[in-house]
């Protein structure tokens, strides 16, 4: 490696200020996790330390020195993104870096199933860091195994179509407010804004927090990487996906869809659905009115 290529992002740093996240990652065309970091990094202002485990995010940003994220990273094995995260958390903090934002950066995989006892543990103790979960339903950087975020009935290749998931999403978003922490949150890519507002509020509420990022997969959903954003989106307005936040275990905030769409109109859009029946698009779209009106008789405030 020579000289020239291991200095030129200084270079390219006048085209570079003020951006955390870069182009060039490796991601898949279409990936929403390259998009959710750079809205995560953005609103926290390049003030962060990231820790990822084994997961698509731990391939996408590169190897050291061309990472794509100009905040340091710790790669860690897929269990531990919580526990390393809670060494690195007093690493800096008896340093004197008070500031800094420690952000676990995982999957669903290492979130929903392999690394949800770190993950406990840490925020029972309500340690002051950020767990981020890229929610992209199911283990893709291995070969789109079912995950319990796989939705019910979709397909994987553990779940092939004659035999889909039988059972619902795991509600993780219920498990960590269930610990009492100060925050958790539901966003997705699809929306920015809201995306952003959640990531700066967990950044001033002390102790633990959690956000649950919807994060499409173009080849694991079967969909065009154009359509990645409109996916996404479609999870929101059919109530799929419903955006909230849940504040010390108790008050939750809802965003409103007063005119949702039919849940046919996410279905249909991706190709893990495109073995269903009526009678099961029936199923799934009277589990998901039931969440929704669950979600609404908790809601506290309703925006």
């Amino acid at each position: 490696m020579t000289r020239e290529l291991m200095t030129s992002r200084e270079d390219l740093a006048p085209f570079l200020k003020g951006e955390p996240f870069g182009c060039g990652n490796l991601a898949c065309p279409g990936c929403g996790e390259p998009i959710a970091m750079r809205e995560v990094l953005n609103a926290l202002e390049g003030d962060a330390i990231i820790v990822i485990p084994a997961c698509c995010g731990s391939i996408i940003d590169g190897l050291f020195p061309y990472s794509s994220a100009r905040v340091p990273i710790l790669h860690t094995p897929f269990a531990a993104a919580a526990s390393t995260s809670s060494g690195v958390l007093h690493g800096l903090r008896r340093r004197g870096f008070k500031s800094t934002t420690v952000v676990a950066w995982a999957g669903d995989g290492g979130t929903y199933d392999i690394g949800i006892q770190a993950l406990s543990s840490t925020v029972e103790r309500n340690e002051d860091y950020l767990y981020i979960c890229y929610d992209n339903e199911a283990y893709m950087n291995t070969g789109i195994q079912r995950s319990s975020s796989t939705p019910l009935l979709a397909w994987t290749a553990t779940t092939p179509e004659k035999d889909p998931k039988r059972v619902p999403k795991k509600n993780i978003i219920d498990i960590l407010a269930a610990h009492h922490i100060p925050y958790a949150a539901a966003a997705t890519v699809a929306f920015p804004e809201d995306l952003v507002v959640k990531v700066r509020t967990a950044r001033r509420t002390p102790g633990s927090k959690f956000i649950n990022i919807l994060s499409p997969c173009p080849t694991g959903w079967k969909i065009k990487p154009e359509h990645s954003i409109k996916v996404s989106r479609l999870a929101v307005t059919t109530n799929v996906y419903p955006l909230y936040e849940v504040y010390d275990g108790k008050r939750v905030i809802l965003r409103d869809n007063p005119n949702p769409r039919p849940v046919e109109d996410y279905l249909k859009a991706q190709g893990r659905f495109a073995h269903l029946d009526k009678k099961q698009v029936k199923i799934i779209q009277e589990k998901v009115d039931e969440n929704w009106e669950l979600l609404r008789k908790r809601a506290d405030e309703i925006v």
